[in-house]
């Protein structure tokens, strides 16, 4: 008997695109699983994520600690991307009357204004800015190359393998998408401007030539 297939969703393609070594460790190693949710659960309640810490609360040295999760830096990139995963599936859920350039649109929008509204972000964001950048919006991490392949999941889904009439490919709209988003999420530590989830609609909107379509 073959095996079943798995289906790409919102909540996978970015692992599945990008895998790290403890995103897949933690299938296996019962450890390092508990480590990275005990670490989730300090980072939602606004607290620091500091591995002495959490090595004296899991009974163990820093070396096992390390052994398990990696570096600090490859631990926090796993909690924040699950919790990226939750905020894309209630945006998806949100967004599922609406369909094309439109849901793109919305569906990133959403994804946006919930990411600043999480405070516990907001506090990392504040505590840890140049780590948070460094993590959060360079290509050497795997949360941006993760929402890269989701926007470009999205995008062949929505629009098809040639969107906007073939006038750019997708993995360059993407990209594009993925920067606007980072730009307005962002906006307090690259340009000491406010966050604003109805300014990156405008701009997803005008991106995607979503009123034009839709008049």
């Amino acid at each position: 008997m073959s095996a079943p297939v798995q289906i790409a969703s919102i909540a996978t393609v970015g692992v599945d695109a990008a895998p790290s070594w403890l995103s897949e460790r933690m299938a296996g190693h019962a450890d390092a699983r508990r480590a990275f949710e005990l670490a989730r659960e300090l980072f939602i309640s606004g607290r620091r994520i500091d591995m002495g810490g959490l090595a004296a609360t899991l009974g163990v040295d820093r070396t096992s600690l390390f052994r398990w999760v990696g570096n600090r830096d490859a631990l926090l990139s796993e909690v924040l991307w699950s919790l990226a995963i939750p905020t894309l599936v209630q945006a998806e859920h949100a967004t599922g009357d609406l369909h094309g350039a439109d849901r793109v649109a919305a569906l990133l929008t959403s994804f946006v204004a919930d990411l600043n509204r999480a405070e516990y972000f907001r506090e990392f964001l504040r505590r840890e800015p140049a780590r948070a950048l460094r993590l959060l919006t360079t290509t050497e991490s795997e949360i941006q190359r993760r929402y890269v392949a989701t926007a470009d999941w999205l995008v062949r889904r929505e629009l098809g393998d040639a969107p906007l009439g073939g006038a750019i490919d997708v993995a360059s709209l993407a990209y594009l998408l993925v920067r606007v988003s980072e730009s307005f999420t962002y906006a307090d530590l690259i340009a000491g401007d406010e966050p604003s989830a109805a300014r990156a609609g405008v701009a997803f909107r005008l991106l995607l030539r979503v009123d034009r379509a839709t008049t």
